[in-house]
């Protein structure tokens, strides 16, 4: 037996368009997913978190440039201190070792205070005296890599900046005299006697040397005579 069939039966057939509730064809449009249909499962996870990574990035990032911006402030109010004339763009080795010192990068064990000349006069230029702020970056890096060790390049860098977060130069009190006991008395200078006396006046203030030598007139007059200068003058009327 034979089975025939015609060519023609088949040909030109189109699909016809699934109705919606409404009875009318459903937009192509409508049917467009938030993921991709042709994504596994392990591959909607993988991008899923592949984009949750870089999201994670760009805010370590940020957070890392605003760390940054804090020790630029910080490195500026370093940078002036003691200097009238700085503009807070570079800063000296004294200024750059008070930093380390009062920000707590050099703490006398892993980072000290040679280690903090060394690094200064590694990242500064040749024959320049000073260091920017990029250069400062440079040395906080390698001094971060002795301070915080095992910690990756970066992690040793933050935590840098931490220790720098608002941290201001540190001043030393002027000395003020003790009140404990009999010292009082002897820091009254309106209570002294004698030569003492002559040494200070009613303020308090020393005299100087007109405090502690006799100081001779030797303008060729009596002592307390009051018409010094004036010889001359008689003599001309």
């Amino acid at each position: 037996m034979t089975w025939e069939t015609d060519p023609g039966s088949f040909r030109d057939r189109k699909p016809k368009p699934r109705p919606g509730l409404s009875g009318s064809p459903i937009p192509a449009r409508s049917l467009t997913l938030p993921i991709c249909t042709h994504e596994s499962s392990e591959q909607v996870f993988s991008r899923l978190q592949l984009e949750s990574i870089q999201a994670g990035g760009v805010c370590q990032a940020t957070q890392q440039l605003t760390m940054a911006s804090e020790a630029e402030r910080t490195f500026q109010r370093f940078a002036v201190f003691g200097e009238s004339s700085s503009s807070g763009t570079e800063m000296n080795n004294k200024n750059f070792s008070k930093l380390c010192k009062d920000c707590g990068v050099m703490d006398g064990k892993t980072v000290t205070s040679t280690d903090v000349d060394i690094v200064f006069s590694k990242v500064k230029a040749k024959n320049a005296r000073t260091i920017t702020f990029q250069q400062f970056q440079e040395a906080m890096k390698e001094l971060g890599q002795k301070r915080f060790k095992g910690k990756s390049p970066d992690e040793a860098l933050e935590n840098i900046y931490k220790l720098m977060e608002g941290k201001d130069p540190a001043t030393t009190g002027v000395t003020k005299a003790t009140t404990v006991g009999g010292v009082s008395r002897l820091t009254d200078t309106s209570k002294y006697t004698g030569t003492h006396k002559e040494r200070f006046d009613e303020s308090g203030k020393g005299k100087g040397i007109a405090g502690r030598e006799d100081v001779t007139d030797n303008s060729g007059y009596v002592s307390g005579y009051k018409g010094a200068g004036t010889y001359d003058k008689k003599g001309n009327n």
